[in-house]
């Protein structure tokens, strides 16, 4: 009968009695009594270590073993793992010294020579090795001469990779470049395949280790290092979502791959909702994540009133956060000048009346548009349009929070050739570059007065009404607080709020200035002044109301202004008194007729088509104010009137990929 051989693969020191490959083959371990009466598989030593690298190969012959029944070798296989395991561990060994010279290796099953045999005896105690995952690399660079048994174990480590994902993006010649992986990176029972100079020349903590051929990570998850080595390879950052962005962040710090991190974080911007801010912020705070924390914060900040009105949001956040929050709402960007082009209402048309000219909301629609001041270039660019709905004639904008809000107005004509005021109120918010509807009015109204005042919107009066209601922001809805006094105007030309208050003033019929108490919620008699000409506009600041009059033919007046003089008046609020304000007028005084005003930087911005000016306040006790002598833009060619306002704009335009609902 034809002697049988077997391949064992044990641990053992190199004997000097020769080298394996070379006719001298090391002797088998000694075995004990028990295991040599019923199996032909051998024990290694507990002392020893398995599958090492210096494992000897043992040859024993079939008659040197002791016979075994059919049964006996049946259990045996059973209970021993197959042959393939001496296969796997010596292929992940064979970079080592052991050789065998002509005879075929084990990684080689369908050898004639040497077949391997499913009762081929394996020791049981040998480990399971890790699973080796490997960053892809060129189809040049594995060649064309791959064996099937290195392409076979390459589907493998694929199929290993697609447990995780996506494999790591290589960039076209990297392989040509570096060659193969050599550094093995061990991570949650899992190892990757890496070249060392890519990640040294990205991290400080890989290049401090550059001389380890075998690096344990530890603190990062297997996915985490994943896509943390396609960014190092492909320079992108794939695949982090709100789920797993917390690790993704966490791995790149403790890696020391900042670019990574930051990567990571702008990556999962876009997929920030209110739905999952919260958990990415809670994650980013547990873990110390300032990158991811800002972000989250930023997401809340931008998008402000969503997340005012989102109780398991804003309900969880200290109130810390919530100031955090508001600063950097009204403080991120930088504050500038704008003015939005509203068309005029038509002398004699007013709400419920047939328009003079049906094609004309039409022909002014294409003005309604908000236009931003470029001082540097000294110009206005069109920064937005009015929204499908709102009424751009007779409707009022002012600034809450940073958002820009637009209500009422006077409606296209309807079926019956009339037109009608408008309840429609929209917001804009510049951090997205994103116009909404909020909650409508309770009554409609045109020719009305929008303010912001302690958190709240206040719209006033409008044409021939005196009812006032108010918007709470959380809420989105209105409420009706305290009317007008009767008998006060039909409509009001002028409106402020300072110290807490808000100030109306009505020019057509009586010169009067009222006061409204928001905490007593009554309306107060204020002095008014004795100017008679025809107001422009009134703007608070620091405490006083500004009202510019527009000069007539009248005079013998104290503060009377000639015609196309401009004059100024202004209220200290705590004393209750007018005063002149002398005022040295602008060269071209006759082009700031019908102009309106911003206050911006401790300055009062005075806006018309015609040109820009600026108004110079006086300052610690001067008496008189002045108008800058040259005009700080020039004339816009737009239709109806400018009504300036100020907001802070972002320093660059908002991506497209990260606009959210406004």
């Amino acid at each position: 009968m034809e002697n049988t051989v077997s391949c064992v693969l044990y641990p053992g020191e190199d004997h000097a009695r020769g080298a394996p490959g070379e006719g001298s083959l090391p002797p088998p371990p000694p075995q004990d009594a028990a295991a040599g009466e019923g199996s032909a598989s051998l024990s290694p030593s507990p002392a020893q270590t398995p599958c090492s690298l210096r494992a000897s190969l043992c040859f024993s012959s079939g008659e040197e073993s002791p016979p075994q029944s059919s049964a006996t070798a049946e259990l045996d296989a059973a209970d021993s793992p197959p042959s393939s395991v001496v296969q796997k561990q010596w292929a992940a060994s064979r970079a080592g010294t052991v050789s065998l010279g002509e005879r075929t290796t084990p990684e080689d099953p369908t050898s004639p020579e040497e077949p391997v045999s499913q009762e081929d005896p394996v020791s049981p105690e040998v480990p399971a090795r890790p699973k080796e995952l490997v960053c892809p690399q060129n189809p040049e660079s594995q060649g064309e001469s791959a064996t099937p048994e290195e392409r076979a174990r390459q589907e493998d480590l694929a199929a290993s990779l697609d447990e995780l994902g996506e494999p790591p993006p290589v960039p076209p010649g990297v392989g040509s470049a570096h060659g193969e992986p050599d550094l093995v990176l061990e991570v949650c029972g899992c190892r990757l395949r890496a070249h060392k100079a890519v990640l040294a020349a990205r991290s400080d903590f890989f290049r401090a280790r550059a001389s380890r051929d075998v690096l344990r990570v530890q603190g990062v998850s297997a996915e985490a290092l994943r896509l943390l080595l396609a960014d190092a390879y492909g320079g992108h950052m794939a695949g982090v979502r709100p789920d797993n962005v917390a690790e993704v962040v966490a791995g790149a710090r403790r890696l020391q791959l900042p670019g990574a991190a930051q990567r990571a974080t702008e990556a999962v911007g876009p997929q920030l909702t209110l739905d999952n801010c919260y958990e990415v912020l809670s994650a980013a705070k547990r873990q110390r994540l300032a990158e991811l924390r800002d972000a989250a914060y930023r997401f809340m900040s931008d998008r402000y009133l969503e997340v005012l009105r989102e109780p398991t949001v804003f309900g969880r956040l200290s109130g810390a956060e919530r100031d955090l929050l508001l600063r950097r709402r009204l403080c991120t960007g930088r504050p500038r000048l704008l003015a939005a082009a509203l068309p005029p209402v038509p002398t004699g048309e007013r709400a419920g009346s047939r328009p003079q000219s049906p094609s004309g909301d039409a022909d002014t629609r294409g003005d309604a548009a908000v236009y931003c001041l470029a001082s540097e270039a000294g110009g206005w660019h069109a920064l937005t349009r009015l929204p499908e709905g709102a009424a751009a004639r007779g409707c009022a904008v002012c600034v809450l929070y940073n958002y820009l809000f637009v209500a009422g107005g006077v409606l296209p004509a309807g079926p019956d050739g009339r037109a009608r005021p408008s309840d429609r109120v929209f917001r804009y918010n510049p951090a997205t570059d994103r116009w909404a509807a909020v909650s409508p009015l309770r009554q409609a109204r045109s020719q009305l007065q929008l303010l912001a005042l302690d958190g709240y919107l206040y719209a006033v009066g409008g044409e021939c009404l005196l009812s006032v209601e108010r918007y709470d922001p959380r809420a989105d809805r209105w409420a009706a607080v305290a009317p007008l006094p009767r008998g006060a105007f039909a409509v009001a030309h002028e409106a402020a709020a300072c110290n807490g208050e808000i100030y109306v003033s009505g020019g057509s019929l009586f010169y009067r200035l009222l006061k409204y108490d928001p905490r007593r919620d009554e309306w107060l008699e204020c002095p008014c002044s004795r100017s008679r000409e025809r107001s422009a506009d009134m703007v608070a600041l620091d405490g006083f109301l500004y009202r510019f009059d527009l000069g007539s033919a009248r005079g013998g007046e104290e503060g009377a202004a000639g015609p196309g003089a401009i004059s100024v008046w202004r209220y200290h609020c705590l004393a209750k008194q007018w005063s002149p304000c002398p005022a040295r007028p602008p060269p071209c005084a006759s082009g700031l007729q019908s102009f309106r005003c911003a206050a911006l930087d401790g300055d009062i911005y005075c806006v018309s088509r015609t040109g820009t000016w600026r108004f110079m306040h006086p300052r610690d006790g001067e008496p008189d104010g002045h108008f800058d002598p040259e005009p700080l833009a020039g004339a816009l060619d737009v239709r109806g009137v400018l009504v300036p306002f100020v907001l802070n704009l972002p320093e660059q335009p908002p991506d497209p990929g990260e606009q959210g609902a406004a």
